[in-house]
């Protein structure tokens, strides 16, 4: 005789240690949605664009996808909790998510962002958001009086990356924070090179946190998506508002694979980072390379900063080289890490922030940040750090002359 057992189990929650869970447990337990029906112990895909009403006239929790979906829903839950937050949203791209907490703004208000930012982001605030009468101020945001200089009366939040992109520079999270608190500010800030694992900003005070999902999160360059996370009862109806009536949600597939994804993140982070530091001690004896840009490096003023508010120094790093004709090579003849767009994958990526994910900022702007032609950053992935060392030998080679650099407007 066969016997079927069914479990009917849909959701439970774990009560050992008091649900103080670490991290790399809390990834993997930090929700347990079963299958009601098997108890398959992986959250289900509800692909359903609609649900069944079972009250005339009450409400309940999913009634239409693009408002609520079972498998996101769990997302939004299990990110919340990794970020030690009340509420998540998950968003179809990272600039969907940006999108949404600027949306929160109208206009006549003003926010104060970091300068060194993310080539889509100040795309987004100069040639959409100010368009709607929104206004913004970069500043320096390493530099704390520098911020509260730039606030204003109509002053509404403060906008930061740390470490930034491409610099990795570094902003004192709780400094900001404690500026918008003082001033009644929203304090927002881009989590995406660190990720929960390794930064959590709520903790240290911030209002808003939020993730480019596609990086680090997904991890396998299969995913596009973006995550916000809060705790602030009136951020939350905000947000909660704009999801609802933009439609940028992330879809049940997509929500499903990031689910999957960061159950390894911490794996892949500590390898990622192990292997980083490797490479970053053979780049800094390297005759053709100028500069390293690492949180940690001894010439990064804020490095002791980062190591306060950070478990870690991260996967990226900048460098840049002596010449253009060095970067022209480096392309052309780099073969284990591919020459794209994106960072935290499990392949090592390197990309050409000056005309690449920084393509939107004028040249005179990247100039002056000291975002220049001859950068180059890198994401490390899993492949073995002797390998990528190797591709790094051959790809950099030796100094052939100097290639003039060309004029981007």
């Amino acid at each position: 005789m066969i016997i079927f057992i069914y479990v009917n189990i849909n959701q439970r929650e774990l009560k050992i240690l008091g649900g103080n869970m670490k991290f790399e447990t809390k990834s993997i337990h930090g929700i347990q949605k079963y299958d009601k029906e098997s108890g398959g112990i992986g959250t289900p895909i509800n692909l359903s664009s609609t649900f069944q009403i079972f009250e005339f006239g009450k409400e309940q929790e999913f009634e239409y996808s693009r408002v609520s979906n079972p498998t996101r829903s769990e997302l939004e839950k299990l990110i919340a909790k990794l970020e030690n937050g009340k509420k998540g949203y998950a968003f179809s791209s990272g600039m969907a998510a940006i999108n949404a907490v600027f949306a929160m703004f109208k206009a006549g208000d003003h926010i104060v962002t970091c300068d060194d930012i993310y080539g889509g982001t100040y795309r987004l605030i100069t040639e959409v958001f100010q368009n709607f009468g929104i206004e913004f101020t970069f500043v320096d945001a390493t530099d704390l009086n520098a911020v509260k200089s730039a606030i204003k009366e109509n002053t509404k939040a403060i906008f930061i990356e740390t470490p930034s992109n491409p610099l990795l520079a570094v902003t004192d999270i709780r400094g900001i924070a404690t500026i918008a608190k003082e001033n009644n500010l929203i304090s927002i800030i881009d989590n995406t090179f660190m990720t929960p694992y390794l930064q959590r900003p709520l903790d240290l005070g911030m209002d808003i946190t939020l993730h480019s999902a596609t990086k680090f999160l997904g991890g396998h360059s299969d995913i596009i998506a973006g995550l916000v996370v809060a705790s602030d009862d009136e951020i939350i109806k905000k947000l909660t508002l704009i999801q609802k009536s933009t439609g940028t949600m992330l879809a049940p597939f997509d929500s499903w694979l990031l689910i999957r994804s960061i159950k390894t993140l911490k794996i892949r982070v500590d390898y990622s980072q192990s292997s980083t530091l490797k490479i970053i001690d053979y780049l800094r004896s390297h005759p053709l390379v100028d500069k390293i840009y690492y949180p940690t490096e001894s010439d990064n003023k804020g490095k002791a900063i980062h190591e306060s508010q950070c478990d870690g120094p991260g996967a990226i790093f900048s460098f840049t080289v002596k010449s253009y004709d060095i970067v022209d090579r480096f392309f052309k003849k780099i073969e284990l890490g591919a020459f794209a767009v994106s960072l935290g994958g499990v392949e090592t990526l390197v990309s050409h922030p000056y005309t690449m994910s920084h393509s939107g900022m004028p040249g005179p702007e990247k100039d002056k940040r000291g975002i220049t032609q001859t950068m180059i950053r890198v994401s490390i992935g899993l492949e073995d750090p002797e390998d990528l060392i190797e591709d790094l030998k051959q790809a950099l080679g030796e100094q052939k002359g100097d290639k003039k650099i060309p004029t981007i407007s």
